[in-house]
């Protein structure tokens, strides 16, 4: 079993999933899991981008999945389930920036594509996979968002307005944890920027099995570099 700092990680023989992982987070956060001893389940809608996980997590098990189709998701989650079982843990990094012009350039076209990749994805994956997640008896999962929620701009609306939206619905699966007996946490990890943050993620990502779900459940987390 695989140590970190002298002690076995409690991520070690679980299966997590990272939705959005071919981006600098994703590869980071695969890298930190397989290092710790994770299975690790990574899912992006490009195939040749899939191939920088399998760089720094040779065993990983690569899904391409548009995750803002739920027929999609739903049949990922039947390959999955079928191949592997049930998952043990959800990250979610599918995301992107859109904004800029004040308020009046707050377009229907920036909104759609963030409602699309921040919010759609979130509703559709936790969808999917909450069952597994309140199965396990260490379901986890982890969500980045913004500190521009705390205190949206007018160039910034659209996007605050999104990251918020997948706050409030990652606090409702915490609340379903809760109520199914506190086994499973849902917890929010907020950045200014997250260039620069992906090793601080991926080390907060692995340690969420090292600590008890009912503290961890519902808590936001500030990622700020050192």
């Amino acid at each position: 079993m695989p140590e970190l700092g002298g002690e076995a990680s409690g991520v070690a023989g679980h299966t997590v999933l990272i939705a959005g992982a071919t981006s600098a987070a994703g590869v980071a956060v695969a890298a930190a899991l397989a290092g710790a001893g994770a299975r690790v389940l990574a899912v992006g809608s490009n195939a040749d981008r899939l191939e920088r996980v399998r760089a720094v997590a040779p065993d990983a098990s690569v899904y391409v999945c548009d995750l803002a189709d739920f027929a999609q998701v739903t049949a990922l989650a039947a390959a999955v389930h079928a191949e592997h079982g049930p998952i043990d843990g959800l990250v979610h990094l599918v995301g992107g920036w859109r904004g800029g012009g004040g308020l009046d350039g707050q377009t229907d076209e920036d909104w759609d594509f963030l409602h699309q990749r921040v919010v759609q994805t979130l509703r559709n994956t936790t969808r999917a996979f909450n069952a597994d997640l309140l199965a396990s008896l260490n379901g986890r999962l982890a969500i980045v968002s913004s500190v521009s929620v705390d205190a949206p701009t007018p160039g910034g609306a659209n996007y605050a307005s999104a990251k918020a939206a997948a706050e409030t619905w990652t606090r409702a699966v915490g609340h379903g944890f809760t109520k199914a007996g506190d086994t499973a946490a849902a917890v929010i990890f907020a950045v200014r920027a997250l260039e620069g943050l992906e090793p601080t993620l991926a080390a907060e990502v692995v340690a969420l099995w090292d600590s008890p779900a009912a503290p961890l459940n519902n808590t936001r987390r500030i990622l700020a570099p050192v």
